[in-house]
């Protein structure tokens, strides 16, 4: 969220500029497009925003109505370039003005010395150099070119004498600056810089991104470097809007006027005109502490923001790195200290399937035990069957396993050289290998289904989600007291809840009679939830806390709602014709009604409530929204009328698409997702100033 910072003399300047007269048109245009820079930088760059996420909207909105009535104001640096420009049908070749070379690479703390003491030979200044340790960006190595602080090219590596022009598509990473130097700095660009750095997508803007694709049923992506490589490589710029491009700089290639003659001074430099540049870097004095820096990093390389391979260990001062030279196309100034491999490769032995709440049915591996990183592996995911399909894996295959931090091992593919014969090729299931019931698979979905609301695969985690606190919020209902109840038979579906009585749990480890008593009257308790809670709660897929809203306000019960046809469900705002078919697979099932019919029997039948939006002025139409923990005056249904009324709508999950995320108290992982993607987030005060 851009919160007014303490600084409220540059607050008061820029609220000023804001609400300066506006006639001359020339004039405005470039105050806003300084203004919008800067902020970006605050936002993207350094994380501390000055201005509301209102107050930037509102300057960018005018910025762009400006340059529609005046195309000729149009610049180079102009924010409002950011969403991508026209499809190019190739990529120019580039020259790069210097060598864009790799590094030699040491796999231990004895290889390192090892070169130093070849450097050492060639020059023993080494040895009072002093040496800068950072993080080896796993990323697409980019060339980025300034001409009198104006972005006017931007570059892969290629070859390392000619690769691409990405120009366009580099102009869509929002932590790129079009103009340097930007925010407070008051030092000059020289006229001409280049500077070397890397393209990349964090950690969590990129689990936010694949969650995203797999809730929509889309191919996801499988690790960040290939996603931000493959996107600043798409011919329309547009398509490279839409991904969660981050950039890092540590170097510069060359330029005209004085340049920083160390890499600690380097990377001040251009922190200082506007790049961001990666925090975790060091300047050490003696190469047992640059060693002891590179193994450090590695101890916390799950805990960085980004991916990272290795440390990279360099001679301070520039001119003396220089002057090593290089042997074949890696400079003897810098080495590459690799960490420990996260990838091993091992023996297929089966392909297993699981069931998930939802009814996804999910593949993985089973495999010869494997050690990757100091910890032993025997299985590992494999996506989806189309992944299985696509990368040819078969039963007996030797095949390549991945293992990063604590993200599940996955397999990245085979070792087609290591086939001798005797490999078979993977036949996906047809039923659900827990409960028989044949699968189904949505046209253009990569996820196949058992949609079998009993399945006893899926009743644990349905019914821990069913009495989860946006669902039925059955306090006393969790995981654990659902393995039990599932155990002893006592529910073979969500219904049967309302049959328990205290005598049927207090014969069930850790139940006396009191806690038995209190489940029995929250689950009775439960009866009272609204309808969109009761739609959430039957885990229908894509239905979640959103959906059902939509659905509770366009039906007055469940059996309005399972006797509609799709063109019903797709008239409705935010159900679109694959959620439609989900909800109609759903009902369509004989056991999903007959758990319909139990749970009207059981009194848990409540109305629907439809919510109506305002008429005139709507400050919210078009804008997406998504709720995250506890706000202060409202609750999540006042929330949701709140927006809805307004003409906004609401999401269950952060995306690129999302305009805003509310935090109230006590927030998910939801948040972390939003500053990823670069996503404003407001407070309840917020979200009553924009609704006025």
């Amino acid at each position: 969220m851009r919160t007014p910072g303490a600084r409220e003399g540059r607050l008061g300047e820029y609220r000023i500029i804001i609400r300066m007269a506006k006639g001359n048109s020339g004039a405005r245009a470039r105050e806003l497009r300084r203004l919008l820079n800067e902020h970006n930088y605050r936002y993207h760059v350094l994380d501390a925003p000055v201005i509301s996420d209102f107050e930037y909207d509102q300057l960018l909105r005018e910025l762009q109505a400006l340059e529609g009535e005046n195309p000729e104001l149009v610049t180079p640096d102009s924010p409002t370039l950011r969403v991508g420009g026209q499809p190019t049908e190739r990529f120019a070749k580039v020259a790069h003005p210097a060598p864009i070379l790799s590094l030699g690479n040491a796999y231990s703390a004895d290889e390192v010395r090892a070169w130093f003491e070849r450097i050492r030979k060639v020059d023993d200044r080494v040895d009072r150099a002093g040496f800068v340790v950072e993080p080896k960006l796993d990323g697409l190595t980019v060339v980025l070119t300034y001409r009198e602080g104006l972005f006017t090219q931007g570059a892969t590596r290629g070859d390392g004498v000619t690769g691409e022009d990405i120009t366009p598509n580099l102009r869509t990473v929002r932590s790129l600056p079009l103009r340097v130097p930007v925010g407070p700095s008051k030092r000059r660009s020289p006229a001409r810089l280049v500077v070397r750095g890397e393209a990349l997508i964090f950690k969590a803007a990129f689990d936010a991104l694949r969650k995203g694709m797999e809730a929509a049923g889309q191919r996801a992506y499988v690790n960040p470097r290939n996603t931000a490589s493959g996107a600043l490589r798409q011919l329309d710029p547009s398509l490279t809007a839409s991904r969660p491009i981050s950039l890092l700089c540590y170097g510069i290639v060359g330029g005209e006027g004085p340049l920083p003659g160390s890499q600690w001074e380097t990377l001040e430099y251009l922190r200082d005109l506007g790049f961001p540049v990666p925090a975790e870097t060091a300047r050490l004095e003696t190469l047992d502490q640059a060693i002891q820096a590179a193994e450090a990093l590695e101890a916390r390389r799950d805990r960085l923001a980004y991916e990272a391979d290795g440390a990279v260990l360099k001679i301070d001062d520039l001119g003396l790195a220089e002057e090593l030279g290089v042997v074949g196309k890696d400079p003897r100034g810098a080495v590459a200290f690799k960490f420990t491999a996260q990838v091993a490769t091992t023996l297929l032995e089966d392909i297993g399937v699981n069931v998930g709440r939802t009814g996804v049915i999910t593949p993985y591996a089973i495999l010869a035990p494997v050690e990757i990183g100091g910890v032993t592996v025997r299985q590992a995911t494999l996506h989806n069957f189309d992944y299985i399909r696509d990368k040819d894996i078969r039963v007996g295959d030797r095949v390549a396993i991945k293992r990063a931090g604590e993200v599940i091992p996955y397999v990245i593919g085979p070792v087609t050289e290591a086939r001798m014969g005797g490999q078979r090729s993977y036949r996906p299931p047809s039923k659900c290998p827990s409960c028989g019931e044949p699968l189904q698979r949505l046209p253009d979905e990569v996820a196949v289904y058992c949609i079998n609301a009993a399945c006893p695969a899926q009743l644990v985690r349905h019914l821990e989600h069913f009495a989860g606190r946006t669902a039925m919020d059955i306090e006393g209902l969790g995981i654990k007291v659902a393995e039990l109840l599932v155990a002893e038979k006592l529910v073979r579906d969500v219904s049967d809840l309302y049959r328990l009585q205290a005598s049927d749990l207090s014969s069930l480890e850790g139940f006396a009679e009191k806690r038995a008593d209190n489940l029995v009257r929250a689950i009775a308790a439960s009866r009272q939830r609204s309808l969109a809670r009761l739609i959430n709660a039957l885990g229908i897929r894509g239905v979640g806390e959103t959906v059902a809203a939509d659905l509770a306000g366009g039906f007055a019960d469940l059996g309005a709602l399972a006797s509609a046809g799709p063109e019903t469900l797709q008239a409705l705002e935010g159900i679109g014709p694959s959620t439609a078919e989900a909800i109609l697979d759903w009902f369509r099932r004989p056991a999903n009604r007959r758990v319909i019919e139990k749970l009207r029997k059981a009194g848990v039948w409540p109305r629907g409530a439809p919510i109506v939006r305002r008429k005139g002025r709507q400050p919210l139409a078009g804008k997406i929204f998504v709720v995250t923990g506890t706000l202060p005056g409202l609750t999540r249904e006042e929330v949701k009328e709140l927006i809805v009324q307004n003409g906004g709508k609401m999401s269950d999950s952060v995306s690129a698409r999302t305009h805003y995320v509310v935090v109230g108290e006590a927030p998910g992982s939801k948040v972390e997702k939003a500053r990823a993607l670069g996503v404003p987030t407001l407070d309840e005060r917020g979200l009553r100033k924009l609704v006025g």
